[in-house]
C-alpha cells in the first residue's frame, strides 16, 4: 500500500532544505580547504636576539662582532593614528592645497629651521593598513600577513620577537599612554601604563584627552627609557567625518598645540645634564587613510604617512652631507624644507640601533641611514670594535660606525634567512637564495679591506688617500644597502607560503559544487515541467543560455584587477544589458512593457548612485555635500540645500514607510499578525526619524530628540525587529495552513520576514537609507511583474532565470550604491555603532555585519519567494497549487544559490592564477575573502528560508 500523498509531500518538503544544508556543508569544507591553503601566514620562528649573540669571528671583522652602542639615552614616540602624509607635509609639495594641510605649523617650522636636527619623513607602509598590522610589523620588523585582519577588533598577544621584548629584556622603562591596542600586543611589557578603550569611532576625545593628562608630566620624570604616546582622533575623526571635515581641522589644531608643549618640554630639559640632552622625539603615523577616513588596503592615501624625528641636541653640520636634498621646496612662509622616504619596514632596525638592544630577530629592515644620522649620539667619534681609526673628520667617523651598524644587521638578516629557510616548509626559492647569500658573501669579503684602507698609515699620497677614504666607505655602505633591499623585496614578492595542494583541493570542491548544483537544477527542472509544457519548454532554452551568459561574463571579469575595482559598475551594465534585451524582446512581440522602462531608467539613476557610492570621497552613512544632491545646492542655495538635505530623507523615508504599511494590509490576512506588524513597523520608522532628528542642526536644543534620539531610538529599532523575527518563527511553526492558499500563505511569511529586517538595515545605512529602498522596492517590482507576465505568455510553471540573474545583479548594485567596497577599508565601522557608545565584539560585529550583508544578501534571499510566486485561478487544485507554488521556490534559490557559486568559485580561480601579483593582498585576497563570506552566508540564509518557506 503507498504512502497517502500527504506523507509524500511532507517528506519532499523535508528533502529539499536537506539538500541545501549539504550545500552549506560542501561550501564549507571548500572554502576551509582553500583559505587554509592561501591565507596561511608566514612561518612565525619562536627565536629572539640575545645581548650575547654575534656574529662569528671568521666570517666578519672584529669591528662587526657586537651589537651597536646605544646612541640616544631617551626616546619619545608620539603616535597620531591615521596620520596622512599631506597632514605633515607643506601644502606647496601637492598639486593642491586643502583645508586639512598646514596644520601642524610647529613640525614644519622645525623641518626649515633646525635642518640638522629635524627631518619630515614620508614613512611608507605595506598593506594591510589596518592598525594592528602596522603595531605589529613597526614593533617586530616584520611584514604583515593578511590573514591577521580578522584579529584587528581583538588583538593577541605578540610572541615573535620584537623591540618591546628588547626593551624590556635589556633593562629599559617603557611608559604606555594611549590606545589600549599596545596593551594586547604586549600585556607584561610596560614599567607603567595608561590605555583607554580605542574601538569607540565616535568617540574623538576620550584617548587623546588621556594621553594629554599624562604626557608633559611623565616628560617631566626620570622612570622611564621610551615614553609611547598613541592618540587616536584623528582617526575616529576620520571614519566619522571624513578628512575634509571640521572636526578633523580642530583634531589637528588640538595635536600643533600639544607637540608645541612637548617640543618646549624637551628643549628646556635638553641642556648639559638635563633629563632631555640625548633624547629623540619621534612623531609618527602608524598608516595613512582615504578622503573619507577609512584604511585598510594598499592605495596611496593608505599606505603612505608621515614620520618627523627631532632631536633637541643639534649634531653637527656634517649631518646634511647625509641627508637626502633630492626632495626640497619651500613652505608657505619660503622656507625650504626637504623631505626623505623611509620605509616603516626600517622602523624596527633603526630604533634598535639607537637604542643599543638587540635586533628583533625576524626583522629584515635596514637601519634608515637619515633617522640614524639625525642622532647626536651616533656623531661621536666612537666605532664598535677596537681597531678604531684615530684620524677621521666627522662625516668619515660617522660613515664608519654606520658601515659597522649595517654589518651587524646584515649578519642579523642573513641569520634569520638561514633559520627561515632550514625551518619553513617551503622556504625562498632556490635561486633567489642564492643570489642574496652571494650578495651577502661579497659585501662582508670587502669588509676587511675596507677597514684597512681607511684606517690605513701606509706612506703614499695624502690626495688618493683621501678620495680612497671618500669612495671606499660609501661603496661598502651601498653592499650592505643592496643586499638588505633585494632580500626586502624578494620578502614581499615570495612571503606567503602556498600550500597548492589544499587550494588545489578546495578549488576542486567548488567546482564539483558547481556541477551538481547545475544538475540538480536541470534535474529538478524537468521533474517539475507538466507533460503538456514539454513543447513550451524551448522557450526557456533561450532564457538559460542568455543567463548563462550574463554570469559567465561577470564571472570572468575578476581575471582583471580593473575589473574588480569597477565590479559596482560591471553589474549595472550587466542588469541593463538584460533590461534592454527583455525590452527588445517584448517590442518585437508586440507587447510593449512600462515595467520594462521604469526598470531601465532606475538602472540609469542606479548607474550614477554607484559612481558616488565607489567614489570615496563621501563619508558614510549620511548624505553629504559630495552626494548627487548637491546639484540642487547650485539652484536653491547653500542655507536652503542644508535644511532640504536634513528634511528630504525623513520625507523619503515616509514615503517608504507608506508603502510597506499599504503592501502589509493586501498582504496579511491575520488580525493580529497584520497589527503587530504593523505597530512594529510604524514604532520603527518614527524611531528611525527621531534617531536622524537627533543628528541635525534644526533639532540642537530640544533635548527629548537628542536624548531619545542618539541611542533610545536605535535600540528601540533592533529590539522590535528581533521581536518581530521571533513572531514570524513562531507563526511559522504554529500557526494552521490548511486554510490558506499556499500562495498566500507564503506571501505572509515573506512579508513579516522584510518588515523585521527592513527597518534595522535602513536605520544603519544612514539617511541614504530611504533612497537605496525606494530603489529596491521599485527594481523589484519591475522584475516580478515582468516574470509573471512572461509566465502567463510562456504557459511555462518553471522559474525564469532572467529574473533570478536580474535579482542577483540588482543586490551588487545595492552593495555599491550603498558605498561599501569588497576591501576593509570599505567597511562602514560607524555604523557598528549606531544606538552603541561602546565597543562589544559580538554586539558591533552583528551590526557590522547587517549594514554590509543586508541590502546586498539579507533582504534578496529572504524576499526571493515573491519572483516564485504563480498566480492560479480558484477553480484550480490545492495540492497542484502547492506543488508547483514550492518547486518553483525550491528552483529559485537553487538557481540564485548558483549563480553565487559560480560568482565565487571564479573568484577562487582568480586568486590562484593572481596569488603572485603585486595587488593579491591589496585587491584580490580582499576579494575573495568578501566573495566566499559572502558565498557562505548565501547558502546559510537559503537554508534557514527553505526551512521557513516549506
Amino acid at each position: 500500500m503507498s504512502p497517502p500523498a500527504s506523507h509524500r509531500r511532507r517528506s519532499r518538503l523535508l528533502r529539499w532544505p536537506l539538500v541545501f544544508v549539504a550545500i552549506l556543508a560542501f561550501h564549507s569544507l571548500a572554502v576551509y580547504l582553500f583559505t587554509r591553503g592561501f591565507l596561511l601566514t608566514r612561518t612565525e620562528l619562536d627565536l629572539h636576539s640575545s645581548r650575547d649573540d654575534h656574529p662569528p669571528q671568521g666570517d666578519v671583522s672584529a669591528a662587526c662582532t657586537s651589537w651597536p652602542p646605544p646612541a640616544v639615552d631617551r626616546l619619545v614616540i608620539v603616535v597620531l593614528d591615521a596620520l596622512r602624509f599631506d597632514f605633515v607635509a607643506p601644502s606647496t609639495f601637492f598639486p593642491e592645497k586643502h583645508p586639512w594641510m598646514d596644520k601642524l605649523q610647529v613640525l614644519q617650522k622645525l623641518a626649515a629651521n633646525e635642518k640638522t636636527s629635524a627631518r619630515i619623513f614620508k614613512a611608507l607602509a605595506d598593506p594591510p593598513t589596518t592598525s594592528l598590522q602596522r603595531l605589529k610589523a613597526l614593533t617586530t620588523g616584520g611584514l604583515p600577513t593578511f590573514i591577521d585582519v580578522g584579529n584587528s577588533f581583538g588583538a593577541p598577544a605578540i610572541v615573535e620577537d620584537n623591540i618591546m621584548h628588547q626593551l624590556v629584556k635589556n633593562g629599559k622603562r617603557v611608559v604606555m599612554m594611549g590606545d589600549d591596542t599596545w596593551i594586547q600586543l604586549y600585556p607584561e611589557h610596560f614599567n607603567k601604563s595608561f590605555p583607554y578603550p580605542s574601538f569607540n569611532v565616535k568617540d574623538l576625545d576620550t584617548v587623546d584627552n588621556g594621553v594629554i593628562e599624562h604626557l608633559l608630566p611623565s616628560l617631566h620624570n626620570n622612570d622611564w627609557d621610551v615614553l609611547i604616546a598613541h592618540f587616536l582622533g584623528v582617526d575616529h575623526a576620520g571614519h566619522i567625518f571624513g578628512v575634509d571635515s571640521t572636526p578633523m581641522i580642530q583634531k589637528l589644531e588640538q595635536y600643533n598645540k600639544i607637540l608645541e608643549g612637548v617640543i618646549d618640554t624637551l628643549r628646556s630639559l635638553s641642556k648639559p645634564g638635563g633629563t632631555h640632552e640625548n633624547t629623540l622625539l619621534l612623531v609618527m603615523g602608524d598608516h595613512g587613510q582615504t578622503l573619507n577616513g577609512d584604511h585598510g588596503g594598499g592605495t596611496a592615501e593608505e599606505v603612505e604617512t608621515s614620520l618627523f624625528a627631532w632631536s633637541p641636541k643639534t649634531p653637527p653640520d656634517a649631518v646634511l652631507s647625509v641627508l637626502d636634498h633630492s626632495s626640497c621646496n619651500v613652505d608657505q612662509h619660503g622656507e625650504e624644507v626637504c623631505i626623505s622616504t623611509m620605509h616603516q619596514l626600517d622602523f624596527a632596525a633603526t630604533i634598535s640601533a639607537l637604542l643599543g638592544i638587540p635586533f628583533p630577530f625576524g626583522s629584515i629592515g635596514r637601519v634608515n641611514p637619515e633617522l640614524y644620522a639625525l642622532s647626536t649620539g651616533t656623531w661621536v667619534n666612537q666605532t664598535m670594535g677596537t681597531d678604531a681609526c684615530t684620524s677621521q673628520n666627522d662625516l668619515e667617523a660617522w660613515m664608519r660606525r654606520y658601515a659597522e651598524v649595517l654589518c651587524v644587521n646584515c649578519w642579523q638578516v642573513k641569520r634569520y634567512i638561514d633559520q627561515y629557510s632550514a625551518t619553513s616548509v617551503i622556504g625562498f626559492p632556490s635561486e633567489d637564495l642564492q643570489h642574496i647569500t652571494n650578495l651577502y658573501s661579497r659585501a662582508q669579503a670587502n669588509w676587511s679591506a675596507s677597514l684597512r684602507f681607511t684606517c690605513s698609515s701606509e706612506t703614499g699620497s695624502q690626495d688618493k688617500l683621501e678620495e680612497g677614504k671618500r669612495s671606499v666607505l660609501p661603496q661598502q655602505i651601498d653592499a650592505y644597502t643592496d643586499f638588505l633591499k633585494t632580500f626586502a623585496k624578494l620578502a614581499r614578492s615570495a612571503w606567503t607560503e602556498f600550500d597548492l595542494w589544499s587550494m588545489g583541493i578546495g578549488l576542486l570542491l567548488m567546482i564539483l559544487s558547481v556541477i551538481i548544483q547545475a544538475y540538480t537544477l536541470v534535474k529538478l527542472n524537468t521533474i517539475c515541467q507538466p507533460s503538456d509544457q514539454k513543447s513550451a519548454s524551448s522557450s526557456i532554452i533561450g532564457k538559460l543560455v542568455f543567463a548563462f551568459a550574463l554570469v559567465a561574463i561577470r564571472a570572468a571579469s575578476f581575471l582583471s584587477n580593473s575589473y574588480i575595482l569597477a565590479e559596482g559598475r560591471v553589474a549595472n551594465f550587466l542588469l541593463a544589458t538584460s533590461c534592454i534585451t527583455s525590452m527588445w524582446h517584448s517590442m518585437v512581440k508586440g507587447k510593449f512593457s512600462i515595467e520594462n522602462f521604469v526598470f531601465l531608467f532606475l538602472n540609469i539613476f542606479t548607474r550614477f548612485g554607484i559612481d558616488i557610492g565607489m567614489s570615496k570621497q563621501s563619508p558614510a552613512p549620511a548624505i553629504t555635500k559630495d552626494h548627487s544632491v548637491n546639484a540642487i545646492c547650485k539652484i536653491f542655495g547653500v542655507s536652503s540645500c542644508n535644511i532640504l538635505l536634513e528634511i528630504f530623507p525623513s520625507i523619503s523615508l515616509a514615503f517608504v514607510a507608506y508603502i510597506i504599511l499599504k503592501f502589509l494590509s493586501h498582504a496579511i490576512c491575520q488580525r493580529f499578525l497584520k497589527y503587530f506588524v504593523s505597530c512594529g513597523t510604524m514604532v520603527s520608522y518614527v524611531s528611525i526619524a527621531f534617531h536622524w532628528a537627533s543628528e541635525t542642526t534644526l533639532f540642537s536644543h530640544a533635548g527629548i530628540v537628542q536624548g531619545f534620539g542618539r541611542s533610545l531610538a536605535p535600540r528601540f529599532v533592533y529590539a522590535i525587529g528581533g521581536l518581530s523575527l521571533a513572531i514570524s518563527a513562531l507563526y511559522r511553526i504554529f500557526s494552521p495552513s490548511d486554510h490558506l492558499k499556499m500562495n498566500k500563505r507564503i506571501t505572509i511569511l515573506a512579508a513579516v520576514m522584510i518588515c523585521s529586517w527592513s527597518p534595522t538595515i535602513l536605520v544603519l545605512l544612514g539617511k541614504q537609507g530611504p533612497f537605496v529602498a525606494l530603489i529596491c522596492m521599485t527594481g523589484a517590482w519591475c522584475i516580478i511583474k515582468l516574470q509573471q507576465k512572461c509566465r502567463r505568455d510562456s504557459g511555462l510553471s518553471v522559474a525564469d532565470p532572467v529574473s533570478v540573474i536580474q535579482w542577483s545583479f540588482l543586490a551588487v548594485c545595492l552593495f555599491y550604491l550603498t558605498g561599501h567596497w569588497c576591501t576593509f577599508d570599505g567597511l562602514r565601522y560607524g555604523a557598528a555603532f549606531i544606538g552603541f557608545d561602546h565597543f562589544h565584539i559580538i554586539r558591533q560585529g552583528l551590526l557590522l555585519s547587517i549594514d554590509t550583508f543586508g541590502v546586498s544578501h539579507i533582504l534578496p534571499i529572504l524576499s526571493l519567494p515573491f519572483i516564485a510566486m504563480v498566480s492560479y485561478n480558484s477553480t484550480s487544485k490545492d495540492d497542484r497549487l502547492k506543488n508547483v507554488i514550492l518547486n518553483n521556490i525550491t528552483q529559485v534559490f537553487l538557481m540564485y544559490g548558483l549563480v553565487i557559486a559560480i560568482t565565487a568559485t571564479m573568484t577562487i580561480i582568480c586568486v590562484t592564477i593572481q596569488r603572485r601579483h603585486l595587488m593579491v593582498w591589496g585587491l584580490f585576497a580582499p576579494k575573495y575573502v568578501f566573495d566566499v563570506i559572502g558565498l557562505l552566508l548565501t547558502d546559510l540564509l537559503i537554508c534557514l528560508a527553505s526551512f521557513y518557506y516549506s
